[in-house]
């Protein structure tokens, strides 16, 4: 009997663990003018998930500002985002409204927010939301998407250069200080990267500490 009761607890961890796994918040993201021009993030209740973006047909720069590459990879957030998108999700009827203000704003990129799962599923798209609650959470998920492409960039940069790479720590820096990025340990591989490496400069590792100090808070 208490191996059978043992199985029946496990068997209901198991359930629960995959109908959590089976829950998505997912933002797809499109401005031509911009590189990428598209992207999309994909985050699960644990936290996990998945970003992908794609350069698109933009002009390059004529300014020597090196292009992030394309980015296909996998992703984790802290518990308290996951959280907070997840109750925003659940709080906006699983997105199953119209989002769009239709206000008189500047174009600044299509989101389409959805969910799926087994509680429920939806999507919306717009370019300024009419719900204060669902334009903060596509903002708070473009800084996680930011960031993550903002890794990428300095991957690039530290192997090819490296007092570019000065700079764009300090961007870095300010970026997450005003929010405009966000979810630093998305990144950690990144920043572990130059940290460690002695041929950077001092302050470009420093940099890079401060900022794994502060996602592991």
């Amino acid at each position: 009997m208490k191996k059978l009761a043992w199985l029946t607890v496990a068997l209901a961890g198991a359930a629960v663990a995959w109908g959590q796994a089976e829950r998505a918040v997912r933002i797809e993201y499109s401005n031509p003018g911009l590189i990428p021009a598209t992207w999309t993030l994909e985050l699960h209740p644990d936290g996990s998930g998945h970003f992908h973006s794609e350069r698109g047909n933009a002009p390059q720069s004529s300014t020597g500002w090196m292009e992030p590459p394309d980015v296909n990879t996998d992703v984790h957030v802290s518990a308290a985002f996951a959280a907070h998108v997840f109750d925003t999700a659940a709080a906006e009827r699983y997105f199953q409204i119209d989002c769009e203000s239709h206000a008189k704003v500047a174009f600044q990129g299509t989101k389409r927010l959805s969910y799926a799962g087994p509680d429920g599923n939806g999507a919306c798209s717009f370019n300024y939301a009419k719900e204060k609650t669902m334009q903060e959470l596509a903002d708070s998920l473009e800084a996680v998407a930011t960031t993550v492409i903002e890794g990428a960039r300095l991957d690039r940069l530290r192997q090819h250069d490296r007092l570019g790479l000065d700079q764009e720590m300090q961007n870095l820096t300010e970026m997450t200080a005003d929010g405009r990025a966000t979810e630093v340990g998305v990144i950690r591989e990144e920043l572990e990267r130059i940290a460690e490496d002695e041929a950077l400069m001092d302050r470009v590792r420093r940099k890079a500490r401060e900022l794994l100090a502060k996602a592991a808070q």
